[in-house]
């Protein structure tokens, strides 16, 4: 289904965008997936692992880096050039690619959207993990032609025990960067209850940087957690003021509209655009 925005047909998530190509990749890995998005979404649980949980799996310390791969198709290589098998095959934890929440979303749109699936990828905070915490984490959203709406699905914990129903995420189980921020700019939300797991990065920076990611990944560009760009650098160091966030105002409220055009229009405002040098 490509979205539709007051210029026409802008973003299309059916279709890849530069980390979600599988074209390359050869069939032979993507055969045996299925049709339905969320069965289809269920073996990716099955092809990533954590670096906290890599050296206790046996993966070698240089294997670490992979969490640093942006394109799916890479991602894929890695874990076919570990294990031949089709990614609809269940594989042992040393024979996962190491990364994160992200790669597991990242992954997941690729073949939602190599299926002809309606699909993207989100970057916010889930509430599911810790009592009290909002922490960062990265879902998929998809939607079937004529639908009403978009489906939140957790690729990372699909089928485990977290989360019994991690196929449709209920309302403020997660919360985009860009609805986290909207809701922190009404006071509705603790800022303080929002960052990365087991580090100190708590506060409305996290939520910033969130936000800007997430307008990112509407539009089709699925950055690196750690990634930075534009005033996101001065903004985690807290040099940047109302001007600032202001902007961000403006960009949680074109995230909710989900208008394709004013997505795409404000990606190309230079503070929020993601550089040629993060592209790849």
């Amino acid at each position: 289904m490509a979205t539709v925005g007051r210029m026409g047909i802008l973003i299309d998530y059916r279709t890849p965008g530069p980390f979600t190509d599988l074209r390359a990749v050869d069939p032979s890995a993507l055969r045996g997936l299925a049709s339905d998005p969320v069965d289809l979404c269920r073996p990716v649980s099955r092809l990533v692992i954590q670096p906290h949980e890599a050296q206790a799996a046996g993966i070698a310390a240089e294997r670490l880096a992979e969490n640093q791969i942006r394109p799916a198709a890479a991602l894929v290589a890695k874990l076919t050039a570990v294990d031949p098998a089709p990614l609809s095959q269940a594989r042992a934890a040393d024979k996962r690619v190491v990364g994160t929440c992200r790669h597991f979303a990242v992954i997941a749109c690729a073949l939602l959207r190599n299926a002809g699936i309606a699909a993207r990828v989100r970057c916010g905070f889930a509430t599911y993990f810790q009592p009290g915490q909002a922490l960062d984490h990265w879902v998929i959203e998809y939607r079937l032609d004529d639908a009403a709406r978009w489906i939140r699905l957790d690729p990372e914990t699909l089928g485990g025990p977290v989360l019994p129903h991690a196929e449709d995420l209920r309302p403020g189980e997660f919360l985009t960067g860009a609805e986290a921020w909207a809701l922190y700019r009404r006071g509705e939300v603790d800022a303080a209850t929002f960052g990365v797991y087991g580090t100190e990065n708590f506060g409305p920076a996290e939520i910033r940087g969130n936000a800007v990611k997430d307008l990112a990944a509407l539009n089709k560009v699925e950055s690196l957690p750690w990634d930075e760009w534009g005033r996101m650098t001065d903004a985690f160091a807290g040099r940047t003021g109302e001007d600032y966030d202001a902007l961000l105002d403006e960009l949680a409220a074109v995230c909710e509209a989900d208008d394709p055009a004013a997505v795409a229009e404000l990606s190309r405002n230079p503070v929020f655009e993601v550089p040629s040098e993060l592209l790849r």
